[in-house]
Formats: C-alpha cells, structure tokens, sequence
C-alpha cells in the first residue's frame, strides 16, 4: 500500500503546478493538519483513495469549512484494507484555541479511546499533528510534544507514527525520518510518500521517499 502524508505547508508541485499523475498509485493519504481545507477537498476530487486527517493548532476554521470530501480521524480508529489507524489532533496548549491541549487534557483523550483500541486489537499507525515528547519535538512549549504518545508507541508498538507541526525547515534537528523501537517515525512536513505492506506478523514498513 502507498500512503502520502500531508502536513503543515500546501505542497506547490500538488497545488499551484497540480499534474494529476502526482496522486497516481497512491492508496491512502493522511493529513497530519494545519492545512488549508481548500487544499485537502481540491485533492480528493483527483484520487479515489481515502483523505484522513486529524486537526492541527491553526485548523479551528475546519469547524465551519471542513475538507470535503475527506474523513476526519479525530479519537478514532479507521481501518482500510486492514490497517488501523488511529487519529490524535492538536498541539500542546500554549495559548486559546480549540485544537490545543495540555498533557493532562491530551492523556484524558487517549483514556477514553481505550475500549477502541481493545476492539480494535491495537493500531498500525498513530496519526497526529504533534510529535511525541523528546521524539524530535522541540524545546519551545508550542512545539513540544505529548508524552502520552511515547506510551502509546510503548505498549502498541505500532508499525508507524506520522506526525507533523515541527517543520523541517526550523532545522536538521527536525529530521524526516527516525525509528522509535519498532515503530518508523515519519514527519510528514509539506509531503512524504512510503510504503507499507502486510507481513505474516502484521504490518511492516517498507520504502518511502
């Protein structure tokens, strides 16, 4: 399966010089937030694959003008072609806003997703706007992330984790790439496509670019 992940900047290759071959073998597209709407909808009328997403810190408008024609994620686990995927939006609260949290408001959420991830025998792929604490997140308190997530990664041990909000180009220390014991972690920044394929153990990853 080839999955195209989406966050934080409008790619202009997928937007302003659009080429509708760019979403050609794509199978899945997850938008880790802080887009345009208009963005995610003008996409979704060029791919039959799903568009999930989940909100970042600036997405409030999404509440009168949500992406159409894609699916949000929010505390929920979507499953397609026998990949679950559970969805966390939002960003450590540092001012007023709807989609920000504190770490004891995010931990709260993911309390209550726990007869869902029960059902749902775990996740594949954690989908979030923030990072996880001290996963190349930064120092700052709006760019920090949740520590809640780390657990998460700890007990599901899920094949990915994709996430957005620290742009790549704050620095090298954001790097697009890392593995957190055995989960890939991917910062899904402007645009990044991989791979992921079903094993006999379940889901493994695969090449990305």
């Amino acid at each position: 399966m080839k999955v195209l992940a989406l966050a934080d900047q409008e790619s202009k290759f997928m937007w302003d010089y659009f080429e509708k071959s760019c979403l050609e073998g794509i199978d899945l597209i997850l938008s880790c937030g802080d887009l345009n709407p208009q963005y995610l909808s003008f996409l979704a009328t060029f791919t039959h694959a799903p568009i999930l997403y989940v909100r970042g810190n600036h997405d409030d408008p999404y509440d009168e003008t949500p992406p159409e024609g894609c699916i949000c994620i929010e505390d929920e686990i979507y499953v397609h072609q026998g990949v679950r995927i559970l969805g966390l939006g939002g960003s450590m609260r540092y001012k007023s806003g709807k989609n920000q949290y504190t770490p004891s408001q995010m931990r709260r959420r993911v309390w209550k997703l726990w007869w869902k991830i029960k059902y749902h025998k775990g996740f594949d792929i954690l989908l979030t706007h923030s990072p996880a604490y001290r996963l190349n997140d930064g120092e700052d308190l709006p760019h920090m992330g949740f520590d809640v997530f780390n657990d998460l990664l700890d007990k599901y041990k899920p094949a990915f984790f994709v996430h957005g909000h620290v742009h790549m180009n704050y620095g090298r220390k954001y790097p697009r790439l890392c593995t957190y014991n055995e989960t890939q972690v991917v910062n899904a920044y402007e645009k990044y496509i991989f791979e992921i394929r079903q094993g006999k153990t379940g889901i493994e990853s695969a090449a990305g670019k």
